[in-house]
């Protein structure tokens, strides 16, 4: 029996390939097998060796490339095979990018894995904006929610009233989170959505472009 070959579970960083780790590089550039995400930056992806097998998993909304069930068989089967494969993925692969998952998988199935933890665009939008998530001054701690929770929950387990609540922290989510923080029942200092570009002093800053190559940030 063929042994088998190591899954690496990859965080590629926010978008700047200057940004990637030095493990991440290294691994990348001795890959036979490299499944990627979406977010992941053309340049990043130049690195990898020519010979190797080059698959696209991104997901976008309701558009996933590959489902998530297959994908996780698809890492297991080339392992199997004895290669050496990088699953490739947008920020840190531990938030809010499935890591947990394809690793439990993996786990089941025997297959050797290794997490390269990335930097994820959690920490690195606000700080290429010039925000500091905390300040012994203004901020003792920050929040980090997904805008997007798994629709096969009965119900979500995400208090957006007490979020709205909350003061003096950062909300790092997706996209429907103001619409959700209004939802939920948000007063002063919630998100709102719909066509009021308008930035309180309540709302300290949106980060509203990854970074790769540039930025974007607008102040209140």
């Amino acid at each position: 029996m063929k042994t088998p070959g190591t899954v690496y579970l990859v965080g590629a960083g926010p978008g700047d390939p200057g940004l990637l780790t030095l493990r991440a590089a290294e691994l990348i550039a001795r890959a036979e097998v490299v499944v990627h995400d979406a977010l992941v930056n053309v340049d990043i992806l130049r690195m990898v060796p020519r010979t190797a097998e080059v698959i696209y998993a991104g997901k976008r909304a309701r558009d996933h490339a590959i489902p998530q069930e297959e994908l996780n068989q698809l890492l297991i089967t080339r392992a199997r095979a004895g290669k050496t494969v990088v699953r490739l993925k947008g920020g840190d692969p531990y938030i809010f990018g499935r890591g947990g998952e394809e690793a439990e998988q993996l786990a089941e199935a025997g297959i050797p894995f290794e997490v390269v933890p990335g930097i994820s665009s959690v920490v690195a939008g606000p700080n290429y904006a010039g925000i500091p998530l905390t300040h012994r001054s203004l901020a003792s701690g920050f929040v980090v929610v997904t805008g997007h929770e798994d629709p096969s929950k009965e119900e979500g387990r995400i208090d957006y009233a007490q979020l709205a609540r909350h003061q003096g922290d950062s909300d790092g989510s997706g996209a429907h989170l103001p619409h959700r923080l209004r939802a939920g029942g948000g007063g002063h200092g919630s998100g709102h959505a719909g066509g009021d570009d308008s930035v309180g002093h309540d709302r300290p800053a949106a980060v509203d472009r990854r970074h790769a190559g540039d930025n974007r940030g607008a102040g209140g």
